[in-house]
């Protein structure tokens, strides 16, 4: 097999339901798909390593697929970083540049921003992404890029996204002992939102709800910048739960039947139709009611949507959401879940379809691929500036900033 090409890198996302190596070609017309491999998820459970060594063994299945299909070998990556741990802060900071105005260059940019940076974080906790919301000069707010210009202080409001040390450095030494190098890390809805949403949503303010195996992740968008970003820990796996325990059936069964006959409205579902459940033990199978399972799914979907309406008020960003609330994830994917989010959050809410990428398989551009994908783009970004600015912390800037 070829060793990988300078003009091929690759994303994995080890999620708590599945583990997706993508990899990608740059083209002078943009990305071009290579090839992709997915596993099912062991030992990852509500986005944290639980057991690593079944962890490595479903990154290495991914990863040998993927290489397989692109004829090139991955030796490094972006690594998504997802789970409840994950928390949003915003910040302020600045620097005074003297008694008369004069120009600010790229040092003056940076130690503004190390100010705002420069917040008290638990031992136990990293910053994942350093995104600057907006620059104020003097008193003039709203610059997105200072430099260059004239003033005499120079401010910056940023939105840190922070994680667990611990949970980060499982997931880069589960998918390090998988035979790839780490190159950089992505907070996963982050990174989804470059595969999903458009320009004029992030600039009008809109809330992306990536709904994950085990948690939701959040991210919001207002006047192009990240104001918020928060984990609501209910996911899919929630859903495959509650029926498990109310029809009484192993939990593979079902996740069947919720891909199956699940729906998020009871009345979507015709009186009369009925589901063969199998039962735990050597217990026969049984025939239930069809409309049980929405009665069992109905409660949670809604349970999601009011702590996503509630943690966003609580944030300050609901009512700045005009454009409503974007779904991606596989959890998306669940008939009804869309009529539940317009009925809970009274906002627009769509769901999310990938942008495909040249040459990719039609199977991808689904919205339980949109992470993977959006992490190829913001990589991409990532390896562009940090050609620029030839070190990590200007390469997490800029990229960001070009975003």
């Amino acid at each position: 097999m070829a060793n990988q090409q300078g003009n091929i890198f690759t994303a994995i996302d080890v999620g708590s339901a599945k583990t997706c190596a993508l990899m990608v070609e740059v083209t002078d017309s943009g990305l071009r798909y290579r090839g992709h491999g997915v596993a099912e998820s062991r030992g990852s459970r509500k986005g944290v390593i639980v057991e690593l060594d079944k962890a490595v063994a479903a990154i290495q299945k991914a990863v040998e697929t993927a290489e397989d299909k692109a004829g090139a070998a991955v030796e490094h990556a972006i690594v998504g970083i997802g789970g409840a741990h994950v928390r949003g802060v915003n910040s302020h900071g600045g620097i005074s540049l003297g008694t008369r105005p004069r120009e600010i260059g790229r040092d003056e940019i940076k130690q503004a921003v190390e100010r705002a940076r420069a917040i008290p974080l638990p031992a136990d906790r990293e910053v994942l992404h350093l995104l600057p919301q907006e620059f104020i000069l003097d008193d003039q707010a709203g610059v997105h890029d200072p430099l260059g210009m004239m003033a005499a202080r120079l401010e910056v409001r940023v939105h840190l996204v922070t994680a667990a040390t611990s949970a980060v450095q499982n997931v880069v030494t589960a998918v390090n002992r998988a035979g790839v190098h780490v190159d950089d890390t992505a907070f996963e809805s982050l990174a989804a939102a470059d595969s999903v949403l458009r320009a004029d949503e992030r600039e009008l303010g809109v809330c992306l709800a990536d709904i994950g195996a085990g948690s939701t992740e959040l991210v919001v968008f207002l006047q192009g910048a990240v104001a918020f970003t928060g984990v609501i820990p209910v996911g899919g796996d929630h859903f495959t739960s509650d029926l498990s325990v109310g029809m009484c059936t192993p939990l593979a069964e079902a996740e069947k039947i919720k891909k199956v006959y699940g729906n998020a409205i009871v009345t979507l579902i015709p009186e009369g139709n009925e589901v063969e459940v199998p039962s735990v033990g050597d217990r026969p199978s049984r025939l239930m009611p069809q409309r049980l399972v929405a009665e069992i799914l109905e409660p949670r979907a809604r349970e999601l949507f009011e702590m996503l309406r509630e943690t966003l008020r609580q944030a300050g960003t609901f009512d700045a959401c005009l454009a409503g609330i974007v779904l991606s994830g596989g959890g998306s994917r669940l008939p009804g879940i869309f009529d539940v989010a317009e009925s809970v959050l009274r906002r627009p809410v769509r769901l999310s379809w990938p942008t495909p990428l040249a040459r990719m398989p039609a199977t991808l551009a689904e919205p339980e691929f949109a992470t993977v994908l959006g992490m190829v783009h913001y990589g991409q970004r990532a390896r562009v500036a940090r050609g620029f600015q030839g070190d990590r912390w200007g390469s997490r800037l800029k990229a960001m900033l070009v975003g």
